[in-house]
């Protein structure tokens, strides 16, 4: 692991629903990073702040405040693989149990897709591996072309 520090810090939520499928954000166009493209519920932790607080803070901003999930796992800290290593990244895997979801400014779409659903999709860079790294989906069924070479299906 690399001993230079993060130049930022996120917490990415990945949100199950009981039929396997995850919840998905489409960016809006004038997102700085990833425009227009499907991602998760994720930020930046502040200063401060823990990775699990910040993915709790996330998730009220980006899909409201009326949810219901609880943590099934997290993975974390891990550094990016597509941008060099410079972001350190913190995984929650959460199941949904209800709730109604209300998207910010900072998204204009959200769908809950299974595995099956997500290839026609533009998704922000590191997405795959997100759901390899957690063992959600199979991953002979994500892009391997979208997976860093030792998480491709063998």
């Amino acid at each position: 692991m690399t001993t230079i520090p993060p130049k930022a810090r996120f917490s990415i939520c990945l949100i199950e629903d009981a039929s396997h499928r995850l919840l998905f954000l489409k960016r809006a166009a004038d997102r700085a990073l990833g425009p227009n493209l499907w991602g998760f519920p994720a930020g930046h932790i502040e200063a401060q702040e823990t990775p699990h607080a910040c993915a709790l803070r996330e998730m009220r901003e980006e899909i409201g405040p009326d949810i219901d999930v609880s943590l099934k796992q997290t993975l974390g800290p891990i550094r990016d693989s597509f941008y060099g290593g410079i972001y350190e990244i913190h995984l929650f895997h959460w199941q949904w149990h209800g709730g109604t979801v209300t998207l910010n400014p900072e998204h204009t779409a959200y769908a809950w897709l299974s595995v099956e659903e997500i290839a026609p999709l533009a998704f922000m860079d590191g997405i795959e591996e997100d759901i390899a790294l957690l063992e959600i989906w199979p991953r002979a069924k994500l892009n391997q072309r979208k997976l860093p070479p030792a998480l491709r299906a063998r």
